[in-house]
């Protein structure tokens, strides 16, 4: 069942990690210190990776299903987000050093 924001605004923090699935391997996880992360859980390459998404409440609900649905989009075409992001993360960083 799809998230709602008043589910994730509400969810209290447990003596345990926990997480909420929001849907096409969406999820966000609560830790014990009452902080929430959005992950996305895919497969790519035969194994299993995990995306982050972001923290909740700087990332809300619906800007995590658009990131969410921009990663789909490149597992489609062949490519994989946590690479990408790490490519466009480096290429932000030479572009940012001016001498």
């Amino acid at each position: 069942m799809a998230l709602s924001d008043v589910k994730v605004r509400s969810a209290k923090p447990e003596a345990k990690a926990y997480k909420l699935t929001d849907g096409e391997g969406m999820v966000l996880l609560v830790h014990p210190n009452g902080s929430k992360y959005w992950r996305l859980r895919y497969r790519f390459g035969g194994k299993e990776k995990m995306l982050a998404l972001g923290k909740y409440p700087e990332v809300s609900l619906t800007d995590a299903r658009a990131r969410r649905d921009e990663a789909r989009k490149l597992l489609a075409n062949g490519v994989d987000p946590s690479e990408n992001k790490k490519a466009v993360k480096v290429e932000q960083e030479q572009e940012a050093i001016t001498f």
